[in-house]
């Protein structure tokens, strides 16, 4: 377990939209469990708690310092904080990268500020509470019952780790900061449409507390010099919006080969000129379009060579310890020959995509809707080991709702100017509920489409990864594909060459019919390996364990093989980066050593797709 500052995870959470002056809370903090969640009963909201955690880190993790993998329906915390006397003047904003369920804020016993969601941020202002140069008690409730129907990604229904379900995360696992904002008005998040085919950047700046008066001005740098500059006015009620041409001379693409980033101050002036706020960011010129079967990136087919990331550490579950962690697993990923990944049922942390953006790493967005019981029984997972049987239980519930619409979008806001985002997935093997009727759960499943299409008409969006496709207007379609035999793997994915794409098996009757759209199989390989696993170790892996490592480089390298070289076939992803507990069927250990030789395995992927010639 590596050593954490006084401060962990200290770097700026929000490396998008940048403001000088801020406070990380990250570091210790006062804790209390609430099993029976009757904290607020019982005086919690009053009194000092009985325990202390190291925040971020979630408590079922080892580098919280609590370490309780139990079900924890409710959890406390709280923390005196000095709010800087040179913030006087400004408004008090109180953020949270992400705390996973439901979450209560309460400064100086008043109530600031709730959210529902696990994955997401979200901000309380202080400002009529909290007094710069003074202290304010912050008190914050997380409600997460495992047992309930809620959007929960790989975490376990059931007490122990099973199958492809994992420990759980409850409260605070993102840094929790304080930033001070002007009173008047000032800058939201903006919305950053590159646009390749004018050679320019369109900007759409929210202002909170917009009026009359304030002019907004963009400046795109390059290397620190200003290439390009605009301002707009300013009104209530409406986003100011501008243009940023960027000039032929210089000109540079976005692109895996050279992942180039402009530079971008933001800055919100009053009627003298004087800047009333200011923040900083920066943007990729590129583009994502679909021609014919291929996926383009600035109008050239790139296949897509991805690794499924589900974003598990063995001390951190969620959380990355460190800075540099979030570092390896790209900089792993690429040495094995990966391009990108699809981050898998999790919203990734911010900086993850920062450093995605600079490493020109291809990534898709996806939600964490796995744990949204429907009618039907879950699926059971079961593994064998030493004759102990592990599996998940049956739950039922209300299935997809219009609040996880909700969750959805604010994943998409917050990650809409990435340019390594080059499509994303609201939704993975999520199944349809009644194959001869259209139902509510339908409705949301298209809804989560149409809304991501709204919100983000420049990126292709595919409605379920895996599984069950329901939404007709799908810009993508796929399989997961777990066959370990490279020729009975090419034969089932022939078929797409004459209109007859391979659709998982068990739910054909369900899905509606392919209409031409680029198609991948989002999900193969799994190839269980393990060496060091005892006889009598939970461990698991997709189809028959390999004998040998040999044997492992050979249906590594032909399944493989069979997807490179199919004319039809825009991308893939393999199963999967690292080992995550049981689910050996890692590139990597889960501690992040090395499994097999990089170099092969890389060679496997480096011949130039079919789609690409």
């Amino acid at each position: 377990m590596p050593k954490l500052p006084l401060v962990p995870r200290p770097e700026y959470p929000r490396p998008q939209f940048v403001r000088r002056d801020w406070l990380c809370l990250n570091g210790r903090w006062q804790f209390e469990i609430d099993q029976g969640d009757s904290g607020l009963d019982r005086g919690l909201l009053t009194r000092p708690l009985k325990d202390s955690i190291v925040v971020p880190f979630c408590p079922e993790s080892k580098l919280s310092g609590i370490g309780n993998t139990d079900y924890l329906n409710a959890v406390w915390y709280r923390r005196e904080v000095a709010i800087p006397a040179a913030w006087k003047g400004r408004r008090i904003l109180l953020h949270f990268q992400a705390s996973d369920y439901d979450t209560f804020v309460w400064a100086n016993g008043q109530e600031v500020g709730r959210h529902r969601g696990g994955m997401t941020p979200f901000s309380c202002d202080l400002t009529d509470v909290a007094v710069p140069g003074k202290k304010v008690t912050l008190v914050i409730r997380a409600r997460d019952n495992a047992m309930e129907s809620m959007p929960s990604g790989k975490q376990s229904w059931v007490f122990e780790n099973s199958g492809c379900h994992y420990t759980r995360t409850t409260g605070i696992w993102q840094t929790v900061w304080l930033e001070p904002v002007p009173r008047r008005a000032h800058l939201l998040r903006p919305k950053i449409v590159p646009d390749v085919a004018n050679r320019k950047f369109s900007i759409e700046q929210p202002v909170q507390g917009a009026q009359a008066g304030l002019t907004f001005r963009a400046r795109l740098k390059q290397a620190g010099r200003i290439v390009s500059a605009a301002t707009c006015v300013c009104g209530p009620g409406f986003y100011p919006r501008l243009d940023l041409p960027v000039p032929a001379a210089g000109l540079r693409l976005w692109s895996p080969e050279d992942p180039h980033l402009y530079e971008l101050d933001l800055a919100l002036m009053d009627e003298a000129g004087r800047v009333v706020d200011a923040a900083e960011s920066y943007a990729g010129l590129r583009s994502v379009s679909i021609d014919g079967f291929a996926v383009k990136i600035n109008g050239r087919p790139v296949f897509q060579r991805l690794v499924l990331d589900q974003g598990y550490y063995p001390d951190g579950i969620l959380t990355a310890p460190t800075e540099a962690a979030l570092v390896r697993d790209i900089t792993l990923s690429l040495e094995a020959g990966f391009n990108g990944a699809r981050l898998h049922q999790k919203v990734f942390e911010e900086r993850f995509l920062y450093h995605a953006d600079r490493l020109g790493y291809l990534v898709w967005g996806e939600f964490s809707d796995w744990g949204l019981h429907g009618s039907e029984p879950v699926r059971r997972w079961q593994q064998e080991a030493g004759g102990k049987i592990v599996r998940a239980g049956n739950h039922s519930g209300p299935g997809l709702t219009p609040g996880h619409v909700t969750q959805w979008i604010e994943a998409v806001q917050r990650d809409f100017n990435h340019p390594s985002i080059v499509g994303w997935c609201p939704l993975n093997e999520t199944e349809g509920r009644i194959h001869e009727r259209i139902t509510a759960h339908d409705d949301v499943m298209r809804a989560m489409f149409l809304a991501t299409k709204l919100y983000d008409p420049t990126r292709p969006v595919l409605d379920v990864s895996g599984y069950c496709h329901r939404v007709p207007e799908s810009d993508i379609y796929d399989s997961h594909d777990y066959d370990q035999n490279p020729k009975t793997f090419a034969q089932r994915h022939a078929g797409l060459m004459n209109g007859n794409p391979f659709v998982n098996d068990t739910l054909r009757q369900s899905s509606i019919p392919w209409r031409g759209q680029p198609y991948f199989v989002s999900e193969f390989g799994g190839i269980w390996w393990n060496p060091h696993a005892k006889p009598t170790d939970v461990s698991w892996g997709y189809g028959d364990r390999p004998k040998s490592l040999g044997e492992f480089y050979r249906r590594f390298e032909g399944l493989c093989a069979v997807l490179l070289d199919h004319p039809r076939m825009f991308g893939y992803c393999y199963t999967q980066l690292t080992d995550v507990y049981q689910e050996q069927n890692g590139i990597f250990f889960f501690d992040r050593k090395k499994k097999y030789d990089l170099k092969r395995v890389r060679a496997a992927q480096q011949r130039r797709a079919a789609i690409e010639r």
